[in-house]
């Protein structure tokens, strides 16, 4: 029996043919045990609590509507190896929920095995962290997201005052945090201004849009991902009565998922905020199925690129801007064409943070610095490894 068995009720599947989804993906299922995980790449991991959702009761009712798509779809080239360990039901309190997800999360990370979360409200993001809190290695997180969810730390979290929980907490190990797709009207000017103190990455809506391939090196930067379902436009995603008439479209949230699926580093993913009570003919939860199966694909398609100073996998390319004060050395890769830049570290601050010294990026940063620019990701980053 495994140690997380305990949290989790049997779902009910829906049918499906012989060569969908379903077929590949031991589910604990009504009258079926729980699924054996040795040997599983990933895990989908249901969590029905919404009770701090903020103007969006119901969305605790998600997993198995999305569920019910995700098992349709054809695998296409990959032969995934996938528990689904059923729902995590609501606790006798909120908390409880949190420690059943926190212990799960921890539990498959060790075991290797990438939880896929359904939620469920965003704070689950805080419990999904929680996750990595005895992993003995400092994270970054990404959250697409229209808006920063920072609220106020002394005051109860919600799904939309969540992240200065996570900020503020005790062992610190969060790195960074990146927010992809914020839309300024819906954003508080002083909450700019904190994350810009925190040397955390902020990008417009407008700005990835622009260049959704500028997208990969952030989210390629993740040890987990959080994506609030209300970041794609309401003509898209429609389950959710707080989404905008802006935001990503469906295309663009299928691709950010790929990328998620392709970074090598990447430990867990959350989709949260889908409310089946506002969806319409369930085109929310089918594109929600439709995005975790592009983050499979993504998956199988993983390169193993871990940059190496020395490695002939990668070429070299060093770069002297600003008279001298800067340099900064770029690694490509041979295998996928993928670019790296490399932050200096004083030795003295010991292994704590060697890790995020070699940040992704993209051509465009190394044109930047041939061009005398100094990469705002760079910047940040050696800001914060002074």
């Amino acid at each position: 029996m495994s140690d997380i068995q305990h949290f989790f009720r049997p779902v009910n599947i829906t049918d499906y043919k012989e060569n969908q989804l379903g077929h590949f993906i031991a589910a604990y299922a009504d009258g079926s045990d729980f699924p054996e995980l040795k040997d599983v790449d990933m895990a989908i991991v249901g969590v029905c609590e919404g009770r701090r959702a903020e103007g969006n009761a119901g969305c605790a009712l998600a997993p198995d509507s999305v569920r019910n798509y995700l098992y349709k779809l054809y695998p296409g080239s990959f032969r995934p190896n996938i528990a689904d360990l059923g729902n995590i039901q609501p606790g006798h309190d909120v908390e409880d929920t949190y420690y059943a997800l926190k212990s799960t999360v921890e539990f498959l990370i060790r075991n290797n095995i990438i939880p896929i979360i359904l939620g469920g409200s965003q704070d689950l993001t805080y419990a999904q962290f929680l996750g990595y809190e005895k992993l003995e290695q400092t994270i970054n997180i990404v959250a697409v997201d229209s808006i920063f969810d920072l609220g106020n730390p002394e005051e109860d979290m919600t799904s939309t005052a969540y992240l200065g929980k996570i900020i503020l907490h005790q062992p610190n190990y969060l790195f960074n945090y990146s927010n992809i797709g914020y839309q300024t009207y819906l954003v508080d000017q002083a909450s700019l201004n904190m994350m810009n103190r925190l040397y955390f990455d902020t990008y417009r809506l407008g700005q990835v849009r622009d260049a959704i391939e500028e997208s990969e090196p952030i989210i390629r930067h993740a040890d987990m991902l959080s994506f609030d379902i209300s970041a794609i436009k309401h003509s898209d995603a429609p389950a959710n009565p707080n989404a905008s008439p802006n935001g990503f479209y469906s295309e663009e949230a299928c691709q950010m998922m790929r990328y998620a699926g392709m970074n090598d580093k990447l430990s867990s993913i959350g989709l949260y905020e889908i409310n089946p009570e506002y969806d319409t003919n369930g085109k929310t939860s089918n594109l929600a199925a439709q995005m975790i199966w592009c983050f499979m694909d993504g998956f199988y398609n993983r390169k193993q690129d871990f940059p190496s100073r020395t490695s002939s996998d990668y070429v070299k390319f060093h770069v002297v801007l600003q008279d001298e004060k800067y340099e900064i050395n770029f690694f490509k890769s041979r295998k996928s064409d993928r670019w790296w830049m490399e932050i200096p570290y004083p030795p003295t601050k010991g292994l704590k943070f060697e890790r995020h010294t070699l940040l992704p990026c993209s051509y465009k940063d190394y044109e930047m610095a041939v061009n005398n620019e100094i990469p705002d990701r760079w910047w940040q980053t050696y800001q914060k490894l002074a």
